[in-house]
């Protein structure tokens, strides 16, 4: 039982490292809480169980190949000098799995909510709305200082600003 909750414990403490290093992890991780924020708190979208599955397997799958690309970015570093071929090829290779999966995944994502009726709805429900839309592009904000600046800059800087 101790291994097994060791085990998770290094599994998050890498999908940990991969939200601090990587900000396409970032990217993806904020994509994922706005459009699942949007589902599952407001009422704009009709999305089956099914669609809702499919979403989130495909969200899950491009999360997972940011870290295995990660993980294969490291290990060819460790490995091998940055400027051999083949570690260029093995680095590329899994970058293009990351892409091949985003694509999908997009794809998926506007087939399933392309919906025009819920986002005229969403618009108009944030022109009524005003401290709603205010609270919304506050999260925009800050959700790019979260992708751009990283949460290790952003700790330097909340660190920084106390001494």
């Amino acid at each position: 039982m101790r291994n097994l909750l060791k085990s998770f414990f290094y599994a998050f403490r890498g999908i940990g490292h991969c939200i601090c290093s990587e900000r396409n992890m970032r990217i993806h991780l904020c994509f994922t809480v706005y459009m699942f924020g949007f589902l599952t708190v407001f009422d704009f979208f009709e999305v089956s169980r099914g669609q809702a599955a499919i979403l989130i397997a495909l969200c899950a799958l491009v999360m997972s190949l940011e870290a295995v690309n990660t993980a294969v970015e490291n290990a060819v570093d460790l490995a091998t000098d940055k400027q051999h071929e083949l570690a260029r090829i093995a680095k590329d290779s899994a970058a293009g799995a990351v892409l091949i999966a985003a694509l999908a995944s997009v794809a998926a994502g506007i087939a399933v909510l392309w919906q025009p009726d819920a986002f005229r709805a969403m618009f108009a429900y944030y022109a009524q709305n005003i401290p709603v839309l205010i609270v919304f592009i506050i999260s925009i904000i800050l959700s790019l200082v979260f992708i751009f600046a990283g949460p290790v800059k952003i700790k330097e800087f909340f660190i920084r600003g106390k001494k």
